[in-house]
């Protein structure tokens, strides 16, 4: 296993700064998810890591050792690529051994440990097939294998089921976290997809504009966010972001959007006025036919999902309130009916114009 530190870590290319001054601790067996938008920096941190990119300041730490001059092949780690890159002229056995035979490994311990991986992952029967005559999840286990017979103390991972479709993505990251717990090695894996972020972390990185915003465990991201930016990234469907302003009612704090107006709970009574974001996850919404609630909104959408319904509500912008709805007759939910809903007030969070989240006093 190994601990890794990143002490001030940015990287340039030219005028555009990919990342900026990054400081984060890995420990040892953890399963770290950086994850973010497209061009946020998360698969350049990861290259600097594995040594493939040279950072332009900061230092990167192994177990206590500065590797920034040390060559990849030096490093201990072992990447897996987006794209499971086999040599197609090679078959699956020979595309695995590849790293053990340029190191010189006898070959009766080169096809010990091939076997032995190729178990782990579920493609013994696939060693005698080309790459070309895989599916692209089998081609993907090989690459893995690749990656796992040459026993490095930390996978670093690059969006590596991005290309797969969705039952085969599931089926692989299942896969990811039985390896995690069965070889307890370092995993740092990197992806855009927040739903393998939430499955797999121990801890999620999210970052953005080459700059870590906030770091905690999966439950942590989703029910504490940090700042606008994470509360909309994270969840499917995302938080219920509307904007709004805290008013000031006889030293009560109200939150007023377009057409309604709701009391704030009491940890934000004294809340400064001003443009604010109100934001409340889907499933802290309780949804009545005719009772009473918090506010009240006609219904744009309903969209069955089996166990849940998914309600959407026009709240006076492009962006519709949704709530999940379980067990509501739906029967009786039309298109343009108001339905009164109410906000759990203990779920509620609160983002000022900048998109810092306001906590409660």
């Amino acid at each position: 296993m190994a601990r890794i530190e990143l002490v001030g870590l940015s990287k340039t290319f030219g005028s555009v700064v990919a990342v900026r001054n990054l400081g984060l601790t890995i420990e040892d067996g953890e399963f770290v998810v950086l994850v973010g938008p497209s061009g946020c920096g998360k698969t350049t941190t990861l290259r600097m890591i594995a040594g493939f990119i040279d950072p332009s300041a900061g230092e990167i730490r192994i177990d206590g050792r500065v590797v920034n001059d040390l060559e990849p092949r030096d490093r201990g780690l072992g990447m897996v690529f987006q794209t499971h890159a086999l040599f197609p002229h090679k078959t699956v056995m020979q595309n695995i051994e590849f790293g053990l035979r340029m190191k010189g490994m006898p070959a009766p311990e080169r096809a010990r440990r091939v076997h032995e991986v190729a178990d782990m992952v579920h493609i013994s029967h696939l060693l005698d097939k080309m790459p070309g005559e895989c599916s692209g999840g089998e081609a993907q286990r090989a690459a893995l294998a690749r990656t796992l017979v040459t026993q490095p103390s930390t996978f670093l991972l690059d969006e590596p089921l991005s290309s797969l479709d969705a039952k085969l993505r599931r089926e692989l990251r299942a896969e990811c976290d039985r390896l995690h717990q069965a070889l307890k090695r370092t995993f740092i894996y990197v992806t855009h997809d927040q739903e393998e972020a939430m499955t797999l972390a121990d801890r999620i990185v999210v970052m953005r504009a080459g700059e870590i915003v906030q770091v905690g465990t999966p439950m942590e991201i989703y029910s504490d966010p940090a700042n606008y930016f994470v509360a909309d990234f994270f969840g499917s469907p995302s938080m219920n972001l509307l904007t709004g302003e805290i008013v000031q009612t006889n030293g009560t704090g109200r939150f007023r959007g377009a057409g309604f107006e709701l009391a704030l709970p009491d940890g934000f009574k004294s809340a400064r006025a001003g443009v604010a974001t109100l934001g409340i996850r889907p499933e802290h919404v309780g949804v009545t036919l005719g009772g009473n609630g918090d506010i009240e909104l006609p219904v744009r959408l309903v969209e069955p999902l089996g166990r849940d319904t998914l309600l959407y509500f026009d709240a006076g912008a492009e962006r519709a309130f949704i709530a999940v709805s379980e067990g509501l007759d739906m029967a009786d939910v039309k298109v343009g009916a108001r339905m009164a809903l109410s906000l759990d007030p203990r779920r509620l969070c609160l983002f000022d114009a900048d998109g810092r989240r306001l906590a409660p006093s």
